[in-house]
């Protein structure tokens, strides 16, 4: 089995506008896909740098003198770019939220179709895990949390079911989190409540949203003028935050206009929201939900 099927690979990497002796960067390397075809499209002048902070991604690192994994969360970009004496780069992609792998793997606790314990970290040398969340959380810490990043209309009284069920006994497992939760599971839309319940806990548990801020507001200082940024997201919740940083250089509001009205920010879009076709659908049912973003340095 591939440990990940890598989503609009062209597309993506299309969207670097590669030089063939240009540094760039592949902040979620996974299975490698999208990095290889990076490789493949560099001299022997290039270079390419990779982060995943899982350390089962480290099982598939490429065997290139032209390329360099880092075992860290792309929050950090800007500081192990510089440990490895680079300033700025080409170009930077991102295939933002879980990979096949650990999708696929029980034990990690990502996926709704296993039986597990709480756990979702991506980054397993990470304390804070869904067991934490669901059991220690506030009331209204696990209110914010499945209305904030599930989208959930009933998350209060989610919160108070979990709050009232664990006085008793712990919330272990991702069976017993279902029992309890049973009564906000039509089953018509059993899957998809589900998977936004875990889609919350898993961001809250790795700070995807706060991650992807920090990322985010260092790439236009690492890219060289002309750079390209090539971003996948799978949620509204990132996707909303790519398209307005691109658009504003801000996460919310309006930037600074000058007296007649311009304003500046140091991106610009390239061509319009690319998605996947009905055939890679087909192929790769995970592909449904991916929107790409490309932009460049101004």
């Amino acid at each position: 089995m591939e440990y990940h099927n890598p989503v609009l690979l062209k597309e993506t990497v299309d969207g670097l506008n590669i030089k063939p002796s240009g540094v760039y960067v592949d902040v979620t390397f996974g299975g490698g896909g999208h990095s290889k075809e990076i490789l493949s499209r560099l001299d022997e002048n290039g270079k390419l740098f990779a982060f995943d902070q899982d350390e089962d991604a480290l099982r598939n690192k490429i065997d290139d003198p032209r390329f360099t994994l880092i075992n860290e969360n792309f929050r950090y970009l800007k500081r192990f770019l510089r440990l490895h004496g680079v300033k700025q780069v080409d170009g930077v992609l991102a295939d933002f939220g879980v990979s096949s792998h650990q999708f696929d793997v029980a034990e990690r606790g990502f996926s709704t179709r296993f039986e597990a314990d709480l756990d979702m970290r991506m980054n397993q040398r990470n304390t804070l895990s869904a067991f934490h969340v669901v059991n220690e959380y506030e009331e209204e810490q696990l209110r914010q949390v499945f209305a904030q990043y599930g989208e959930l209309r009933p998350a209060p009284a989610m919160a108070r079911l979990i709050v009232a069920h664990r006085q008793n006994e712990p919330i272990v497992t991702s069976k017993q989190l279902k029992t309890v939760l049973k009564k906000f599971l039509p089953p018509r839309h059993e899957n998809k409540v589900l998977a936004q319940i875990y889609q919350a806990i898993r961001i809250e548990v790795n700070q995807e949203i706060e991650v992807l801020k920090e990322f985010l507001l260092q790439t236009p200082e690492v890219l060289v003028k002309g750079g390209r940024l090539s971003f996948i997201s799978y949620h509204s919740l990132e996707d909303r935050l790519v398209k307005r940083f691109i658009r504003n250089g801000l996460f919310e509001g309006e930037p600074e206009r000058d007296m007649f009205g311009n304003f500046e920010v140091p991106l610009k879009k390239v061509n319009g929201l690319i998605v996947p076709s009905k055939e890679e659908i087909k192929i790769n049912n995970r592909a449904r939900s991916a929107k790409l973003r490309i932009a460049e340095k101004l």
